[in-house]
C-alpha cells in the first residue's frame, strides 16, 4: 500500500504567510505497511510521555486523548476498565492490509449514539460517524465526519440513510457490537477503508467526560436556539422532562462568541443541527471543534499526565464507552501513538461542508469527498489536503 511521506505539505505550513494553520497530520513509519527509514518530524519540547494520543479522547465519543504518563504497565492499568467488544467484523484490516501491525497508517471508526434508558436496545442509530486517520508517520491525525443522512447500500438491507446501518445491525440481539459491525461493513463497502479499531460512546457518557474536565472552551459562530433543552427555574432540562413539570420553560440559546461550557451545554450545542448554518454539516464541524477543545483542556490542565486524574476521566466514561483495538492490547495501541498531541489533530469536511445530492435527490458523497476517502485508504491524505485545502474545517 502506498504510504505518503512524513513531511508537512509546504502549502499548508503554519508558518507560511497568509496560510491557514491547520494541524495537518503527518504519518509514521512502518511495520509492514510503510517504509521503515522515514525521517520523523522534530518533537516538541513537551514533557516526556505527556503528549495526548488521539486514541482515548477520540475514543470518548470521538473524543480525543489518552495521555502516555509512563510505561505500558501504567497505561494498561489506567485503561483496564474500558469495556471492549467486537465492533469491526469483516471490516477489520486483513493481514495483507497490515492486520494487527500498527507501524503503518491507522484508521479508527468512531461512533456516537444517543441511547436513552427509555429506548429499546435495538432502536438506536449512530448519528455521529467519524473516521480517525493517523498516517504512517504517527505524528498527525485527521478527523473526517460522514453525514448521517448519506445514502448508502447497507448489506442485506438495501439503500438507506447511513445512520440506519447501526440500527439494522443492533436488531435481533445484535446490540452495540452488531450495530458497529454493520456500520463498519457499510463504510468499507462505500469507501474501501478497512479499520484497525473502533469506538462507540453514548452521549450521556460523553457529558460525564466533559464534566470530569470541568469545562471546555467553545466558540459559537452563530446564535442557535436549542431544539432539545430548556431552562426551568433556572436549571437546564430535557424538553420532554421539562414539559412534565408544568412550569414556565425558557429555551436554551447558544449565543455567538467564545466561552467556557459545562458538559451539558457543550454537548447540547454540539448536537444542534436545526437552525445551524449548513445543517448537519455545521453540526459535524461543531462536534469536531468540541473534540479538539476536550483534547486541549485535558492536555493543558495536566490531567493526562497524572495517573489518578487519568483514571477519573476513564471512569467518567463508565459503561457508556465500548472499544475495539482489533486484537491489539489497548496499552500497545496507545503506546504506538505516544508522539501525538492535541495540536496534531486536523478536522476535515465532506462535500465542502454543504448538502450534496445524487440523481435521486438524496444526500451523497461528491467526487471530491470520494477522492478524499481514497487518499485515506492509500495513506496519501496530507498530499490530498495540500492540493484541496477547501476540505479543511472552518472551525478553530
Amino acid at each position: 500500500m502506498p504510504v505518503q511521506t512524513s513531511r508537512r505539505p509546504p502549502s499548508l505550513d503554519p508558518g507560511a504567510p497568509g496560510r491557514m494553520p491547520p494541524n495537518i497530520p503527518t504519518q509514521p513509519g512502518p511495520s509492514g505497511r510503510g517504509p521503515g527509514n522515514r525521517k520523523k518530524r522534530t518533537k516538541r519540547k513537551d514533557p516526556l510521555w505527556a503528549r495526548l494520543t488521539l486514541i482515548f479522547g477520540a475514543v470518548l465519543m470521538m473524543t480525543s486523548g489518552v495521555a502516555i504518563v509512563g510505561s505500558k504497565a501504567v497505561i494498561g492499568q489506567a485503561t483496564s476498565s474500558i469495556q471492549q467488544g467486537s465492533l469491526l467484523g469483516d471490516a477489520g484490516k486483513s493481514e495483507a492490509e497490515g492486520g494487527k501491525n500498527l507501524d503503518g497508517p491507522i484508521d479508527m471508526l468512531l461512533l456516537g449514539v444517543d441511547a436513552r434508558a427509555s429506548w429499546a436496545a435495538d432502536d438506536v442509530r449512530s448519528d455521529s460517524i467519524i473516521i480517525l486517520h493517523i498516517p504512517a508517520s504517527h505524528d498527525q491525525a485527521y478527523l473526517i465526519s460522514i453525514p448521517r443522512d448519506t445514502e448508502a447500500e447497507i448489506p442485506g438491507h438495501g439503500t438507506e440513510k447511513i445512520n440506519a446501518a447501526f440500527q439494522f445491525g443492533a436488531q435481533n440481539g445484535g446490540g452495540w457490537e452488531g450495530g458497529a459491525q454493520m456500520m463498519a461493513k457499510t463504510i468499507k463497502q462505500m469507501t474501501g477503508i478497512s479499520f484497525d479499531g473502533a469506538a462507540i460512546i453514548n452521549f450521556g457518557g460523553f457529558k460525564k467526560v466533559i464534566d470530569s474536565l470541568g469545562t471546555v472552551r467553545i466558540c459559537v459562530s452563530q446564535e442557535v436556539k436549542s431544539k432539545h433543552m430548556s431552562y426551568v427555574d433556572g436549571k437546564p432540562r430535557w424538553n420532554s422532562d421539562a414539559e412534565k413539570l408544568g412550569k414556565p420553560m425558557t429555551p436554551v440559546v447558544h449565543k455567538k462568541g467564545c466561552k467556557e461550557m459545562e458538559g451539558w451545554e457543550a454537548l447540547d450545542f454540539a448536537r444542534q443541527r436545526y437552525g445551524v448554518e449548513g445543517g448537519d454539516y455545521g453540526r459535524q464541524q461543531n462536534q469536531q471543534q468540541l473534540i479538539k477543545a476536550m483534547a486541549k483542556k485535558a492536555s493543558d490542565s495536566g490531567m493526562l499526565t497524572n495517573p489518578i486524574k487519568l483514571n477519573q476521566i476513564i471512569k467518567a466514561a463508565g459503561e457508556s464507552l465500548m472499544l475495539d483495538t482489533g486484537g491489539v492490547k489497548v496499552e500497545d495501541f496507545v503506546f504506538t501513538l505516544k508522539g501525538l498531541s492535541g495540536n496534531d489533530l486536523v478536522t476535515l469536511r465532506t462535500n465542502g461542508g454543504t448538502y450534496a445530492t445524487n440523481s435521486s435527490g438524496r444526500e451523497s458523497l461528491n467526487d471530491l469527498s470520494r477522492q478524499m476517502f481514497k487518499a485515506v485508504k492509500e495513506d496519501k491524505l496530507a498530499d490530498f489536503v495540500a492540493a484541496n485545502p477547501e476540505v479543511l474545517s472552518t472551525r478553530k
